[in-house]
């Protein structure tokens, strides 16, 4: 819970004296409290020796003399002196007794730009307060304060409403805190706030990729400054660390990322049948707000379709909660966000990059984790069973595609890097790696140098032209740039998703293509001439379809019509070719990822591309495939535990 308090920090009176335009004429007057040194709460506010004199002229307009020295302000000190951050605002209000309108004032705190009064607020003190100034303070960090009033330099004898009047009024701040001993919530979010469940241990990543056990109480994360909630699933569960402790790499089986629950505001329809020509004025800051509501048909929000090919009330222009957080709401709960396997999934134990292909049905392989090799070679079927019986008790399963679409809206946010995450390129298929330079061009079939790749084939070794996750350098391929974020979206292994097409009546989701090349699930084959359904015998299709998305039969992997919205695929258009040598490519608009939906005789959805792409790969690819084993396909997990 926060806790808002006003503090009274000075009053002043502003003499106007308007016979010309000369700010000469200026006088300011500072009238302090009593006290030199003021505590409340969380902040402790010291005032400089000098500022009981009453006039100074040096503390008005202009701010530098013309030697060009800068003049005197009027100061303070503002010290947090509490173990968690405090937030603050710094408002200018008026008295009763003023008589000068404030459309014609001025004020500046430290170098900022002088701002005129017009962002009003409610008033604490006085009968009309005006925001100059935002910020906050981490635990003790302590802050000076110059403020500055002044006449806008515009005012003119013709402003007869402002001349000879006086402005009586005082700066106060209004500040909020978290209070100790209560865990730690962004406002932004909304009460989107990460959920923890036991065995899942919030942690801190410093810019060394050292990882330390989160303080609640303390601010270990901040969305508004793309640092998103890291948390871990230990291999020792039996070992206790304390606050602010380093946790041992060793120690850690797999790392996890929340996803809070948002509403982002559409921008296209997606209702493409065929390739046109790509807009590149399509890529943009997506627009995402995070709380725990949902949005129902109006005219400014719709509810979320979450049907293949849909559109229910939306339009471009309206919110809609992203249906990734809606599919796992209950009577009783509300979903507010999800936890995303930092990595793709590896194999663990596995010392080579073939010991990591493995087409088996084993929870207790997985983890994620930077710098191992990437679990391969494996059936849908078999992905999904490891990854829903890992964690049971924190609602555990494969990633489906809505899902990777919430992440990739995230990442191209003001909350994420929103720019084009690098590649990863190392060619056995090493979790965590970043390509030292962007590739210039897509997929050439060869190790080109404007598509370059790496064979590093050591545990945490860099290269010429790739490096690994605790080398900082990798951050690029963070959707964040920076240690909190997800890696391996762009490059590294493709990974398969939970989403399937369905049959051509519509009714059920195909298994594969045919008997050979299918996803290990008992389903009916989708492949033209094959529809009759088949028992494989891996696994049923999850009886909840909550855990799976499914879009409407084609035998076109152009029609781009049959997107969900919200799943980073139709959205991305409109969709053209691009030529890489002897290889023809479908891309989006979206910095030419590749985009093929899927088809009849490849109705799985992977996503992000191989490390052979190059600038064809990234967070917005799609492409079919059908569902078996491959050696350059991966998978990834998600958690989405509930808060009672």
């Amino acid at each position: 819970m926060k806790k808002k308090f006003s503090l009274l920090l000075l009053v002043l009176a502003v003499v106007a004296l308007v016979s010309t335009v000369s700010y000469a004429y200026w006088n300011i007057t500072f009238e302090q409290t009593d006290e030199n040194v003021v505590v409340t709460d969380c902040f402790k506010i010291t005032y400089e020796e000098d500022t009981n004199s009453n006039i100074h002229l040096d503390r008005g307009y202009p701010i530098r003399d013309e030697e060009g020295k800068k003049l005197t302000p009027y100061v303070f000190w503002m010290e947090n002196i509490c173990t968690s951050m405090a937030s603050y605002q710094v408002n200018l209000e008026s008295m009763s007794s003023s008589t000068m309108p404030e459309r014609v004032l001025k004020a500046m705190i430290n170098d900022e730009s002088g701002v005129l009064l017009r962002n009003e607020v409610e008033p604490t003190v006085g009968v009309k307060a005006f925001k100059i100034h935002t910020g906050s303070l981490y635990p003790k960090e302590k802050k000076r304060m110059e403020v500055r009033i002044w006449m806008d330099e515009s005012t003119t004898m013709d402003d007869t409403d402002a001349m000879n009047k006086n402005y009586v009024g005082k700066v106060t701040v209004v500040s909020s805190y978290q209070k100790e001993n209560q865990r730690y919530t962004e406002e932004i979010l909304h009460g989107t706030d990460p959920v923890l469940k036991d065995g899942l241990i919030p942690v801190t990543i410093e810019n060394d990729g050292t990882v330390k056990k989160a303080d609640l109480n303390e601010a270990w994360y901040n969305y508004s400054n793309q640092r998103w909630a890291n948390a871990v699933i230990l291999e020792n569960e039996s070992i206790t660390y304390k606050e602010n402790e380093e946790i041992p790499e060793d120690n850690i089986e797999s790392y996890f990322v929340w996803i809070p629950r948002y509403k982002y505001k559409i921008w296209n329809m997606g209702k493409y049948e065929t390739l046109t020509n790509i807009d590149y004025n399509q890529v943009h800051i997506i627009d995402v707000i995070f709380g725990t509501d949902t949005t129902t048909d109006s005219e400014y929000e719709c509810a979320s379709p979450g049907v293949s090919g849909e559109d229910g009330t939306c339009s471009v222009g309206k919110y809609m909660t992203h249906p990734a957080f809606i599919a796992f709401d209950t009577e009783n709960s509300i979903t507010k966000g999800m936890w995303v396997g930092k990595f793709e999934t590896g194999y663990k134990g596995a010392t080579t990059t073939t010991e990591a292909e493995k087409n088996e049905n084993n929870p207790s392989k997985v983890q994620i984790k930077p710098n191992v090799y990437s679990w391969r070679n494996i059936q849908v079927a078999n992905a999904h069973l490891s990854s829903y019986n890992y964690k049971r008790e924190m609602d555990s399963h494969m990633m489906k595609n809505t899902e990777w679409g919430a992440v990739a809206y995230l990442q191209h946010s003001v909350y994420g890097s929103h720019e084009s995450v690098r590649i990863n390129n190392n060619a056995s298929y090493m979790t965590g790696y970043a390509a030292l330079k962007e590739p210039t061009c897509g997929y050439t079939a060869t190790n080109e140098e404007c598509n370059k790749y790496e064979n590093i084939d050591t545990l945490g070794e860099d290269g010429n032209y790739t490096v690994n996750y605790f080398n900082s350098a990798s951050n690029v391929a963070s959707t964040t740039r920076n240690y909190s974020g997800i890696y391996d979206m762009s490059g590294g292994s493709w990974e398969y998703i939970m989403g399937a097409m369905l049959n051509f009546t519509n009714t059920a989701p195909c298994s594969g293509r045919d008997a050979t090349y299918n996803s290990g699930f008992n389903g009916p084959f989708c492949n033209v001439g094959q529809t009759q359904s088949l028992s494989i015998g891996v696994s049923n299709f999850p009886t909840n379809t909550r855990y799976y998305d499914t879009y409407d039969y084609s035998t076109v992997d152009e029609n781009y019509h049959r997107r969900i919205l919200g799943d980073a695929t139709g959205e991305m258009g409109p969709f053209t070719t691009r030529v890489y040598g002897s290889q023809t490519r479908q891309v989006g608009s979206w910095h030419d990822d590749e985009a093929w939906f899927n088809v009849s005789e490849a109705p799985w959805f992977i996503r992000g591309t191989d490390l052979t792409h190059g600038l064809s790969a990234g967070i917005f690819d799609f492409h079919p495939d059908h569902g078996s084993v491959r050696s350059w396909i991966s998978f990834r997990l998600v958690l989405t535990p509930q808060e009672v």
